[in-house]
């Protein structure tokens, strides 16, 4: 039996020091008692407890239902949008199934082979303004790379204007932010559902071919039946902005650093003897794009394998970060990035019905931006020591405040 715990695990709102905050959730045991900006709940570390349970009909999304503490917490924590927000994302049974069915068609595989054209450009376009760049100039990645990619991509899923692109995602930076104070969060949500507000009225007036103007579709002519309330509307938009962009751009971050601070690593990409989806691979389970997902309800009382028990109506937070590098998958070299490890599977994505629908697009563009990268790059470097590096204040979004490099050395 683990060692017993009375106080919880305070997770830090700044991000920093997630390595030893995995490490101290392994040694809690299978779960851990953990505080999350003021709310209690049992953090799930153990992958083979947390593919149990976020496939166990004891388990669900809907605080709503679930959760006693839910009309308390919403009024004043600062990652209330994590739990009010009406999407599928928050929702359990069938309104879960009526909801993913609603998008699903969008991530569908001859969608997501449509957008490679789209990806491939952007990415080219991108790698020849950066490529005009002084030799030995300093160029933050995360700014100038990271993000464009997806947030274009996914801007031309949604239709969203381009003129608004930078807004949008300015907006979306604060949902993941954890340091903010809850009246500060409140402020950025009432500002993201304000521009997606008026996004949705501009699209009811003047429709185009895009998932948003099918979404509305869908909701003018079915009604609150089966098809969506308004709130669910706006709300499944925010989740498919949020996670289409945010999540990508972490992971092609994580990447970039950990191929910049491992040569050993890129020397095996380029003699061929690994290829570009096993560092992708690789990344997601080391480094995944988020930490912590809050939040899961327990239905019934769960009985766990070290003879603990969560309660019904217990918080319930998947620690998909330290689940993906606990020595019980993954050995003793959980924690070190090796691109050619036999068994790189990964929570990174989620796991059973909230499996990500987006995992095949992120996958499309991480792996396309890389190899160009690299390609078009072979002399980067990273402009500061690798500790230099801070993280994203963020206890959920796993990324870096920004990511200097050289595209190529200063010259003599």
């Amino acid at each position: 039996m683990p060692p017993q715990h009375s106080e919880p695990v305070v997770l830090d709102p700044t991000g920093a020091g997630r390595r030893a905050e995995h490490a101290l959730l392994h040694a809690h045991g299978s779960t851990a008692l953990v505080d999350i900006l003021g709310v209690t709940a049992h953090a799930v570390s153990d992958p083979a407890l947390l593919k149990e349970l976020l496939t166990s009909p004891d388990v669900s999304k809907d605080g709503r239902a679930h959760w006693p503490r839910f009309d308390e917490v919403v009024r004043t924590w600062p990652l209330a949008l994590w739990i009010n927000v009406e999407n599928m994302f928050t929702a359990a049974g069938g309104d879960h199934r009526r909801l993913r069915r609603m998008i699903a068609p969008a991530f569908a595989a001859r969608r997501i082979a449509a957008l490679t054209t789209i990806v491939e450009s952007t990415v080219d376009g991108i790698l020849d303004t950066l490529g005009t760049r002084p030799a030995g100039e300093i160029t933050d990645l995360r700014q100038q790379l990271a993000y464009p990619l997806p947030i274009t991509v996914i801007g031309h899923l949604l239709g969203l204007p381009s003129d608004q692109l930078d807004g949008f995602r300015t907006i979306v930076d604060g949902v993941f932010d954890t340091t903010l104070t809850g009246v500060q969060a409140d402020d950025n949500n009432r500002a993201l559902y304000g521009v997606i507000t008026q996004l949705v009225a501009a699209k009811r007036a003047a429709p185009g071919e895009d998932l948003i103007s099918h979404l509305i579709g869908v909701r003018d002519s079915e009604g609150d039946g089966d098809g969506l309330t308004e709130a669910e509307l706006l709300g499944t938009i925010v989740l498919v902005l949020s996670a289409g962009y945010e999540t990508t751009v972490n992971v092609i971050d994580q990447a970039v650093s950990l191929l910049l601070t491992h040569p050993e690593q890129r020397a095996l990409l380029a003699a061929g003897d690994a290829d570009w989806s096993d560092a992708v691979e690789e990344t997601l389970r080391l480094e995944p794009p988020v930490t912590h997902v809050p939040l899961r309800y327990a239905i019934n009382p769960i009985d766990l394998p070290d003879g603990t028990s969560i309660a019904r109506g217990d918080a319930i937070l998947a620690s998909f970060g330290a689940a993906n590098v606990h020595p019980d998958w993954h050995g003793e070299t959980a924690g070190d990035y090796d691109i050619t490890r036999a068994n790189k599977d990964h929570l990174a994505f989620g796991h059973g019905m909230h499996f990500c629908l987006g995992a095949t697009l992120a996958r499309l563009e991480i792996t396309t931006v890389l190899r160009a990268l690299f390609d078009r790059f072979p002399e980067i470097e990273l402009a500061v020591p690798a500790a230099e590096l801070k993280p994203l204040n963020s206890l959920i979004s796993n990324g870096h405040q920004a990511l200097p490099v050289r595209l190529r050395p200063a010259t003599a």
